[in-house]
């Protein structure tokens, strides 16, 4: 079975070409337009088709659509403070590829959306997500959509990765406010298995909130990552307000930083996501969160791994 991952070279899509390849999985092709991100990814699985492709404009990259495969909707624009960067490659992407999909009978797509389409938050990510989504919905393809929430584990760039890198550097770990945020995090490895299992029961059809199974504030997840990784940092509550002007300031310097004022935001929304029986709808037991960010941070082949932003 050919399995075709457009904007493969991210978190979900590294995390879940290694458990396919686990699973004897060979006729893999990513497409994506991280060059660096997609040289990890060639380095450690040199056999695969790995291909540069801006995904957002029409191009040789849609000769993969050809014949009978299953496609895995990855791509996404998630940090930045660029609106036009988010509504290419969340938006147009889409549309061309649900184009290459229609036109093709024996395609079978996996449609991975978010869990902030049921957020409060509506920043750059929501408003272009939701778009996506309803793009896929107008599309009459059959398909399940996927709305997983805040996601951890290898390769981890943007979420708790970075926060751990950071952690290293830093003798003083900043919190905003109290750090009483309430999250329901996912482990990268749980979702890989359920896309999986969505590749291998293309009867499921349906929107799925895949959300973690433990409610953890932000203050505590902070405190897990001291733990696995042995940081001697020191974990310090700073108000809100100095929180958000300094990543504001941050902006200034950095075109594109790790954490911005809108993911601070959305960070501090008191959001609760449904939670469905995952483990039993796709046959995947749920790794409890101390032992998955052991195994997201000591692994002694995939931790070390880090991409780029």
């Amino acid at each position: 079975m050919k399995i075709i991952l457009p904007g493969g070279a991210g978190l979900v899509g590294q995390n879940l070409v290694a458990r396919l390849k686990s699973r004897g999985y060979t006729d893999i092709v990513v497409l994506d337009k991280h060059r660096t991100n997609l040289a990890i990814l060639k380095s450690v699985h040199p056999e695969l088709t790995i291909e540069y492709a801006d995904l957002s404009k029409k191009g040789s990259w849609s000769e993969h659509f050809v014949g009978s495969a299953v496609v895995v909707m990855l791509q996404a624009q998630i940090g930045g403070n660029i609106y036009q960067e988010f509504v290419q490659n969340n938006v147009i992407s889409t549309r061309l590829i649900l184009d290459l999909i229609k036109a093709n009978p024996n395609m079978h797509l996996v449609h991975i959306s978010s869990s902030v389409l049921e957020s409060k938050a509506d920043d750059f990510y929501t408003q272009t997500k939701r778009e996506q989504e309803e793009l896929v919905l107008a599309s009459n393809i059959s398909c399940p959509i996927l709305r997983p929430t805040l996601m951890y584990g290898w390769f981890d760039r943007k979420h708790l990765g970075w926060l751990a890198r950071f952690m290293k550097k830093t003798p003083v770990y900043p919190i905003p406010g109290d750090g009483k945020f309430m999250r329901q995090p996912l482990y990268a490895g749980d979702f890989s298995n359920i896309i999986i299992n969505c590749i291998e029961q293309q009867e499921k059809q349906g929107i799925f909130n895949i959300s973690g199974h433990e409610k953890i504030d932000y203050i505590d997840i902070i405190r897990e990552i001291k733990r696995v990784t042995h940081s001697k940092t020191k974990i310090v509550k700073i108000p809100y307000t100095l929180f958000y002007a300094l990543l504001w300031m941050w902006a200034l310097v950095d075109k594109n930083p790790p954490f911005t004022t809108q993911q601070l935001a959305a960070l501090s929304t008191k959001d609760e996501f449904e939670v469905i029986d995952w483990p039993s709808i796709f046959g995947v037991p749920y790794t409890p969160f101390a032992i998955a960010i052991d195994e997201t941070f000591n692994n002694p082949t995939y931790s070390n791994i880090v991409l780029e932003f």
